[in-house]
Parts: structure tokens; C-alpha cells; sequence
């Protein structure tokens, strides 16, 4: 028997299925005692059936290299779940619908009164600076005063325990395919353990989604037309746009599969004619949506949307513009946010972030740039961040630099000791570290996956959990120990 937790040494991290000492946490207790009664060649089994049942279900993801291009590849995933607690899952799911309606309010006060800003409560001159607010979308009223309806937010746990929201992604969050999947998968490589735990499911998700669309639709009462309007199969997260699709039973679109009638409705082009179309589930960033507004040159977009959507024809989620608070300088503002709108604490609390807009933020960084991991305001997967307790001093002092000349683009934060899992390496098993995206979906009542994308940094050692840059994925079971909501 190779899984002999004995053996597996957690070495001052937080492990989600194991305490210090090395027991099982109580969630966690049966699934330990199932691990070690396999044998090598049972894990191997499990392994291959895992990797196979990912072949034939066909789930990729798209890289991108300098040597190779584009390429598709196998999704990486490791087939021992995390496990939380139903109890604290509930705590959690609590913070992020508090977050989430914060920031809707936010959003759309930043569009209309800018209340907060002549508060002083957010500082005028970040948003005056900000690369994502859209002047085209000032006064516009999108349905239920909702613009970031699908919103995942990142969460990580620290060395004690503590849960941390780490960032907050509200333009055209991705990865809940693979959440899907991930439960598919591992229902069919270890259905006994569906009937000894009762695991809260995540496979109604698509239907969710689906009725949060539909509650924005313009023409309520009817059986509303709802596409999913994908930049192509080239694009990184193309599966996911298909898959949502059929899940849904909607369309997958291009722009090209879209037009603008004279009567500022958007219609789609079938075999049979024109057909109205009443809410688009959009995965085209904002500058390409419509070359009448944006980015002239865009093939990807509609000409004519933004006019539709202004007119009330059409609904798009997410809105465009929801990205001025999907940006880690507001990020930082979030717990104002949440006290100014709501009048609460936050219950999910930030990593600690030094603003480098700050002076005297900003000398701090400056000075301990050894100590701390540096990003870009509007950056993602992991790119153009600094990690600075492993970088060299060539890499710091060209972001002191880069601070230097652009002080609004940076924030900085302590470097978090991520928390642990037992993650398959071989047939044997050591800690990896890793992240958790839920999602939040906002309509007409708000909604929260039992669990979420869990993403583990597959290198030894590593805190870089994304994809493209080496990590994988786990399946995430909320656990109900009461045996309530299987």
C-alpha cells in the first residue's frame, strides 16, 4: 500500500485534508481511509481510467507558445479531491453574494452619480486612469441594475486557515466547464465514493445559468433566444463556449452569425431566416464587441450592439464595462466598498495590498520588493507579476522601474503560504499547493456553485497554479456531514 499518510509531510502549511498531525480532518476522514487501502497498481488503474475518460470526453485547453503556436492539450487533473465542509462552505458563499452585490452597486454608481467617488471614499484620479471604464456606457441602465452577472472570484487560504478572496474577475470569467467536468470525470472513476459521501452537486450549474440569462431578457414571458457569442475556435477558452452552449441549449455564435436591424434589435442568421435574439452570453472582450464603438477593426464583434444594448433590445452579460472593478488597484478598495453600499463588514477578507498610486505605499514596496509578490492592475493567468522572494535582482529592479513610471498599474501583497493537498505524483502522494474559483451568477435572484474550480500548482514547490503556466485541477466536494442535500 503506497498511501500511507504517516509519511506525507505538511511542513507548516495549511492541508485541506490533513491536520498537522497528520489525521484526517473530519470531512476528509473517509476518503483517507479509502486512499489507503489502494495499491499501486489500483492507483495506477484509477490514473489511466482518469486520463482516459478526459480523452474521450474530449476536455482540452488551449496554450500558446512561441515554438509551437497554438496548441490544444489534455486537461491536467489530479484524482484526489479537496473536500470542505458544508458548514464553512455556507460562511464563504455568504461573503462572496455580499461581495458580489457590492460590486454591482459599484459598478453601476461609477456609470451614473459616481456617489462613492464624490464621497471620497474612492479616489477620483483611479478611476480617471482606469483601463476598463467605458465612457459609451455612462447612464446606461442594463436589466435589474445588474452588470457583473457571471463574476468568479479567486479565493486562497493561508497558513492558519484564514480564506482570503485574492482577486475578483467580472469581464468574461472562465473555468466553469472544467469545474463540470472535473465532477464527470470523477464520477465515473470512483462512483463507490458518490454513495459513501454526500457531496453537494455542481451538475445543475447550466440550468442556473441558463434561467440567470433568461431573467434579462427583454422580452419577459416569452421563451427567450439566448447565443453564446465565442471570438472562435482559436480562442483559449473556446471549449468552454461550446460546452456551455450545449449545455444550455443555446447557439454558439460568432459576430459574423449576428446583425443589427434598422429597429436596434440584434437578430441571428439561421437557415431559415432572421431570428431575434434576446440575450447574448458574451466571451469577446468589450473593445471587440462592436467596431461601431470600439475597436473599428474587430471582426469579432456586431456592428450596432452597444446601440441595441442602450436601447434596452438586448441583454449581454456581462455588461460591457463591468470591467472597472476588475482590477486589482480596486480590489484593494473592496472592503470600503462593501462598508459604503452595504453598511457591513466584509465577511471574506483581502490578502493586504499596498497600493502603489500611494507614496507611502509605494516606498514600502519599493523597499521590500524581496519580501513581496508585485501585479499589474489589469493583468491575468499569472502573467506580468512579480514574485519577489524568488526573483533576482535584475528582475526586481526593473519593476521598481516599472512602478516608478507607472505607479497605478501595481499593487503589492505579502507572499501568502498557499494551503496543501495531497496531490498524485506517481503512486505516491505529496502536498501541492493550491486556489479555488467559485462562481457567482446574478440575475434576478444570486446563485453560487457548491464549490468551484480548484486549480493546484503541479510543480513542486510552486504557487502558480494557472494552466498555462504548469498547474492543474481538482475536483472540489463540499461535504454535508449531517448526510442533508446529497
Amino acid at each position: 500500500m503506497t498511501i500511507r499518510w504517516g509519511s506525507y509531510k505538511i511542513k507548516g502549511f495549511y492541508d485541506e485534508l490533513l491536520r498537522a498531525s497528520g489525521r484526517p480532518r473530519p470531512a476528509a476522514a473517509s476518503l483517507c481511509k479509502y486512499l489507503r487501502t489502494l495499491k499501486d497498481k489500483e492507483i495506477e488503474e484509477y490514473k489511466a481510467a482518469s486520463d482516459l475518460a478526459i480523452q474521450v470526453m474530449g476536455i482540452t485547453f488551449r496554450v500558446y507558445s512561441e515554438e509551437e503556436g497554438s496548441i490544444d492539450r489534455a486537461w491536467p487533473f489530479d484524482i484526489i479531491p479537496r473536500i470542505i465542509d458544508r458548514k464553512e462552505w455556507q460562511a464563504i458563499e455568504a461573503g462572496l453574494v455580499q461581495r458580489v452585490h457590492a460590486l454591482n452597486l459599484f459598478i453601476d454608481d461609477l456609470y451614473h452619480d459616481q456617489k462613492i467617488v464624490k464621497d471620497k471614499v474612492f479616489p477620483a484620479e483611479l478611476l480617471q486612469d482606469s483601463v476598463n471604464f467605458r465612457k459609451q456606457c455612462v447612464g446606461v441602465k442594463p436589466p435589474l441594475g445588474i452588470w457583473a452577472h457571471i463574476c468568479g472570484s479567486d479565493l486562497v487560504r493561508d497558513k492558519d486557515g484564514t480564506v482570503f478572496v485574492l482577486e475578483d474577475n467580472l469581464r468574461v470569467p472562465s473555468g466553469v466547464s472544467y469545474m463540470l467536468e472535473n465532477r464527470q470525470v470523477m464520477k465515473r472513476v470512483f462512483p463507490e465514493l458518490f454513495e459513501d459521501y454526500s457531496i453537494l452537486p455542481v451538475d445543475d450549474y447550466p440550468s442556473q445559468l441558463f434561467d440567470t440569462l433568461a431573467s434579462l431578457s427583454p422580452r419577459p414571458g416569452d421563451q427567450p433566444e439566448i447565443v453564446v457569442l465565442t471570438p472562435g475556435v482559436y480562442n483559449s477558452a473556446y471549449f468552454e463556449h461550446a460546452y456551455l452552449a450545449q449545455q444550455m441549449g443555446a447557439e454558439l455564435v460568432q459576430g459574423s452569425d449576428l446583425v443589427v436591424q434598422k429597429d436596434n434589435c440584434v437578430y441571428m442568421r439561421t437557415i431559415e431566416g432572421l431570428t431575434r435574439v434576446d440575450v447574448i452570453y458574451r466571451r469577446v472582450d468589450d473593445l471587440f464587441l462592436d467596431p461601431e464603438v470600439f475597436n473599428k477593426d474587430s471582426t469579432l464583434g456586431v456592428p450596432g450592439l452597444m446601440r441595441a444594448w442602450k436601447a434596452g433590445n438586448v441583454a449581454l452579460a456581462n455588461a460591457p464595462g463591468a470591467g472597472v472593478a476588475d482590477d486589482k488597484v480596486v480590489y484593494a478598495y473592496v472592503p470600503d466598498i462593501i462598508k459604503y453600499y452595504l453598511d457591513e463588514d466584509a465577511i471574506l477578507p483581502n490578502v493586504p495590498t499596498y497600493k502603489c498610486n500611494v507614496k507611502e505605499e509605494r516606498d514600502y514596496v519599493i523597499n521590500n520588493m524581496d519580501k513581496l509578490v508585485v501585479k499589474p492592475a489589469n493583468e491575468s493567468g499569472g502573467y506580468g507579476m512579480l514574485i519577489g522572494p524568488q526573483a533576482s535582482d535584475e528582475e526586481r529592479e526593473k519593476f521598481v522601474r516599472l512602478i516608478k513610471r507607472d505607479p497605478r498599474n501595481y499593487v503589492a501583497q505579502p507572499m501568502l503560504i498557499l494551503s496543501t493537498a495531497p496531490t498524485l505524483v506517481g503512486t505516491h502522494v505529496e502536498p501541492r499547493h493550491l486556489d479555488l474559483r467559485p462562481f457567482i451568477l446574478s440575475g434576478d435572484k444570486t446563485v453560487v456553485t457548491t464549490g468551484g474550480l480548484t486549480r493546484v500548482a503541479l510543480r513542486k514547490g510552486s504557487t502558480v497554479v494557472n494552466s498555462s503556466q504548469g498547474g492543474g485541477s481538482k475536483d472540489t466536494w463540499i461535504v454535508d456531514l449531517e448526510g442533508a442535500g446529497a
